[in-house]
């Protein structure tokens, strides 16, 4: 393991450390917000991947939000919710490693906050929206032109906050207490009758849990020595490649056929 990565880890387990201790308090409540944000425009994303049109995207000073829309395929929109904002956290994680992954994603984030803002936003949404948009862009201006790094440290907190509260709402809202209002109980009564709430919100806790610590294992090997003078998806692609007892060549195809060829002969 090399200096970036022991880097990454102390900082990573810095972060989760004070998560954990002021997740409840005023101090986290505009991240608990950002991540409610993100609860409700995947469940837009779904929606619009599945050809549904979305009405109205808002969240409400309570933490809570929600999405009118009319077609899609819920069984996909529903889950989008919890899974989709711990996918958010995940990528948040993987891609701050670099300087040009973190000003990506950080300026896809500005993006939906702002193209969010065109679909009947209450008041809550509009001021959280604009703080985070313009809070966000004064990082990616500081990186790019001030002083480098420091955008990698915002995303990544984000990802960490993102992902750790990815699962402790999904634990509070699905496994918990039954709301029979809840995303869980809504996939219950859709097309799930044979597994309870509780059982679709562990399945999605446990889907959380995976993405974040994916997030974190995909941003080690970035961080690697091999993947030092490659690009993201080719040290990415490499590092996942193995080799496969069913792969052949054309060679061998054309062997194997002589051989049969030989035997009817």
């Amino acid at each position: 393991m090399n200096e970036p990565q022991i880097a990454f880890l102390i900082l990573y387990a810095a972060y989760i450390a004070v998560i954990l201790i002021f997740h409840n308090t005023l101090l986290c409540y505009p991240f608990r917000l950002l991540t409610t944000f993100l609860h409700e425009i995947s469940h837009a994303i779904a929606c619009w991947i599945t050809c549904g049109d979305v009405h109205t995207i808002r969240v409400f000073d309570n933490e809570g939000g929600v999405t009118e829309y009319v077609g899609g395929c819920r069984v996909l929109i529903i889950p989008a919710g919890y899974v989709g904002s711990a996918m958010w956290g995940s990528l948040f994680v993987m891609l701050s490693g670099g300087r040009k992954t973190s000003t990506g994603v950080a300026g896809v984030l500005v993006g939906m906050l702002l193209m969010s803002l065109c679909y009947a936003p209450n008041r809550t949404m509009i001021c959280l929206n604009l703080f985070y948009a313009v809070f966000t862009s004064v990082f990616i201006y500081l990186e790019w032109w001030v002083f480098t790094p420091i955008l990698n440290y915002v995303v990544l907190f984000y990802g960490a906050f993102v992902g750790i509260h990815a699962i402790f709402d999904t634990y509070q809202d699905t496994i918990r207490r039954t709301v029979l209002r809840s995303d869980a109980y809504a996939c219950y009564e859709q097309k799930c009758n044979c597994c309870l709430p509780k059982c679709v919100g562990m399945q999605w806790a446990i889907i959380d849990i995976i993405l974040q610590l994916f997030g974190v294992w995909v941003a080690l090997v970035q961080m690697s020595e091999e993947c030092g003078n490659k690009e993201w998806l080719e040290c990415l692609r490499g590092d996942l490649a193995w080799d496969s007892p069913w792969e052949m060549n054309g060679g061998q195809i054309q062997e194997w056929g002589n051989q049969a060829k030989d035997m009817f002969n």
